[in-house]
């Protein structure tokens, strides 16, 4: 009985470690979801039509990557994400200032 017991807490020991790792990998794709989306966002010109929103984008992806070298990876997601968010907004805001010129 013991043994079983001793078996059942090892095994929950490495399911839970198991977990753990699993949530705490570092935002890869997100860091490289938000660096696509910089570079969209300056190729569509939003350095001129967008400045503070391509601004806000860099400064986000600037914090994620400092977080992940700290090990704060929920937290570099987050800002990965708001940087990506932040250099969609540029983008589309440097199209339709690009369309308005045009038309």
């Amino acid at each position: 009985m013991k043994s079983k017991r001793v078996t059942s807490t090892i095994a929950l020991g490495l399911v839970a470690g198991w977990l753990m790792a699993c949530a705490a990998s570092a935002p890869v794709q997100e860091i490289s979801d938000a660096r696509q989306a910089i570079a969209a966002a300056e190729e569509a010109d939003a350095e001129q039509f967008a400045p503070q929103t391509l601004s806000e984008a860099r400064e986000f992806l600037l914090q994620a990557e400092a977080l992940i070298r700290e090990g704060s990876y929920n937290l570099a997601r987050d800002d990965a994400l708001r940087a990506r968010t932040f250099a969609i907004s540029a983008l589309q805001a440097s199209q339709a200032a690009q369309q308005g010129v045009a038309q």
